[in-house]
């Protein structure tokens, strides 16, 4: 059987339909999100609201608690102790991890970009160190110029942070677009780990997923600055071939 054909096109990512993309995964600092989100495990789900306006030691509120898993535990304290966990719904690093430009395989109703991500500020150190190893696509829909799902996968076992061996590492970032702004919110992710340990093996995992995203802006004025910047946006790209 002979295997299909590949096309890779260079596409510089200062125009056109990925400098578009890109740009919708950029708010402003001014934006902020309220937002209800549930993380699901095997064991227990967990159903939080963050709104950065309530009053402090407020804004992470447990609304419901289903089973019990400390590992999920730990992941919502983790999120909810952020400066700002509202910042998760906003993809990251990506430009920079790009950089000047980069090979896209037109899949028609997909492109397909694989890149090395940087880590950002939101990152735990696991994660930062995880990123260092982890190979990573982005899907781009050409019709919209807007992401639709960034994944990040360890191509090969390693030695973990704490010893042991970390076998598998897969991360999903689920993308769509906010009618309002135009900007990329993620949606849902997904996370699945397992390490080895002597004769151990562990395994971790969870979802999350948003069901209520509310975007504003810290002021009127900065919100109309915004949109005064979108009247120049740029239009639809066209395949790279």
């Amino acid at each position: 059987m002979v295997a299909p054909l590949c096309f890779f096109v260079l596409v510089s990512t200062s125009s056109g339909a990925l400098d578009e993309a890109l740009e919708a995964t950029e708010p402003p600092r001014t934006l902020r999100a309220a937002f209800t989100v549930e993380l699901t495990s095997d064991k227990a789900s967990r159903v939080f609201d963050f709104d950065p306006r309530a009053p402090e030691g407020g804004r992470w509120r447990l609304v419901e608690a289903v089973g019990e898993d400390g590992d999920l535990d730990q992941a919502a304290s983790i999120w909810g102790a952020e400066p700002a966990p509202d910042g998760r719904l906003f993809p990251d690093d990506l430009r920079p991890s790009f950089g000047q430009a980069v090979e896209v395989d037109d899949k028609g109703l997909a492109w397909q970009i694989d890149f090395r991500h940087r880590p950002s500020a939101n990152d735990t150190e696991f994660d930062k160190w995880a990123i260092e190893r982890l190979s990573a696509s982005a899907w781009l829909d050409p019709a919209t110029n807007r992401f639709l799902r960034l994944d990040y996968s360890l191509p090969a076992p390693v030695r973990g942070p704490e010893g042991g061996r970390l076998t598998k590492f897969d991360q999903s970032w689920f993308l769509e677009t906010e009618p309002t702004y135009g900007l990329s919110v993620v949606t849902a992710f997904s996370i699945d780990v397992e390490a080895r340990a002597g004769f151990k093996t562990i395994t971790r995992g969870y979802s999350a997923q948003v069901t209520r995203a509310e975007l504003f802006f810290s002021s009127d004025e900065a919100e109309a600055e915004f949109l005064s910047s979108q009247l120049d946006a740029p239009g639809q790209a066209t395949s790279p071939r």
